[in-house]
């Protein structure tokens, strides 16, 4: 190849080289000042909400159960079968009224043996206290001593202790003879029968007859962490603390009550106390061994500022948000916030009430830079859970 030919080859290529080079420049250039500045300044859609002053209540959620208030096994206090189960199971019963009876007739022949002993020894003490009365007589016109009255005597106290056994022994065999009919020891709902007549039932058994609990009222065993111990007695110690029972789902309301009771220890292994509150339930909604959570109304805090708890934000200082000004743009604010309630948020310093914050679309924000609302809101109170 001639000299001429290749630096013609080579100023081609080099041509070529320069018209992509130039292309490229073309389309991946930046923007001109005016429009990057432009584009940066496109409004952020944004959600608002208004910081408000009202009234928020406080509360502590915790898992409990419910109890029965009054839970007694149906038993047998003495051996022998089980001749009639009158109640049906399910069956709203009364206190005194008859659930069972168990073939009493052993029982009623030992009360019959016990009450014609003592007849037998009332007998023989009207005797003796006779021939006392004699003894004594002749005594007196010393036709008889007084060796034969002591006898007399001794006699007559002997009988007199025998006739009191006789009333222990009638007393005894009459509790058993009761224990054969079993009654209601409370009003209540009786479960299911768990022994059928014609078995043959003792004390002894492990299992009981069925279980008769009463639910009207009914109580409700739940924990709490044991940093709320403080503002749980401080609440009880102005009145009757507000419980609300809600299903599992935290969505039913099933009843309102009070605290009864706060345990007296601490469990150190889970550092949580339990608590016992009562309730009316006049519609048997809560209904023992069912799981709910206890919702507990520890403090109404009066006219406080208050946001959605969406526009607390936490940064590399601290808690804020971000707000929007006059002019349509964004600020962050540092904030200092009290406790929550639901999906409110009290706020103790960094916002006066006049302010705008921003709920939803934070992630596109800069200092200054411009916003669009998008989806006004109002932080409004709502219940906590």
């Amino acid at each position: 190849m001639s000299t001429r030919h290749l630096c013609r080859t080579i100023l081609v290529g080099a041509g070529a080289a320069i018209a992509v080079i130039g292309l490229l420049y073309w389309q991946f250039a930046p923007s001109p000042p005016q429009e990057r500045s432009t584009r940066s300044q496109a409004p952020a859609p944004v959600s608002v909400a208004t910081v408000t002053r009202q009234d928020v209540p406080i509360y502590l959620t915790g898992l409990g159960t419910v109890q029965a208030s009054f839970t007694v096994a149906i038993r047998s206090e003495v051996d022998g079968k089980l001749r009639e189960v009158l109640f049906t199971e399910g069956q709203h019963v009364r206190k005194g009224d008859v659930l069972a009876k168990i073939d009493a007739r052993l029982f009623q022949a030992a009360l019959d043996q016990a009450a014609a002993r003592k007849r037998q020894n009332d007998a023989l003490l009207a005797g003796a206290e006779k021939d006392l009365a004699r003894s004594k007589a002749l005594a007196q016109k010393d036709f008889g001593t007084q060796q034969n009255v002591d006898q007399q005597q001794s006699k007559v106290d002997q009988l007199k202790a025998s006739i009191e056994a006789d009333m222990a022994a009638i007393a005894t065999a009459q509790t058993y003879l009761d224990y054969t009919t079993i009654t209601a020891p409370s009003d209540g709902r009786v479960g299911v029968r768990l022994v059928d007549p014609g078995n043959l039932i003792r004390v002894s058994d492990s299992g009981p007859i069925a279980t008769l609990v009463l639910t009207q009222p009914a109580a409700v065993q739940f924990t709490l962490p044991a940093r709320a111990l403080l503002d749980i007695r401080e609440a009880m110690a102005h009145g009757p603390v507000e419980v609300t029972a809600f299903d599992q789902d935290n969505s039913l309301v099933l009843g309102t009550g009070t605290i009864l009771l706060i345990d007296n220890i601490i469990d150190q292994a889970t550092d949580m106390v339990r608590l016992k509150a009562m309730f009316a339930n006049a519609d048997d909604r809560l209904w023992p061994g069912q799981y709910v959570n206890a919702r507990v109304l520890v403090a109404i805090k009066r006219n406080v500022l208050t946001i959605p708890s969406s526009a607390v934000q936490r940064g590399p200082r601290g808690l804020f948000t971000w707000i929007v000004t006059d002019k349509s743009t964004a600020e962050p604010r540092s904030l200092q916030v009290g406790p929550t309630s639901g999906d409110l948020t009290v706020i103790a310093s960094g916002l006066s009430g006049e302010e705008r914050v921003v709920t939803d679309g934070q992630y596109r924000l800069q200092r200054g830079g411009l916003v669009s609302i998008t989806k006004p809101q109002t932080a409004d109170a709502r219940s906590g859970s």
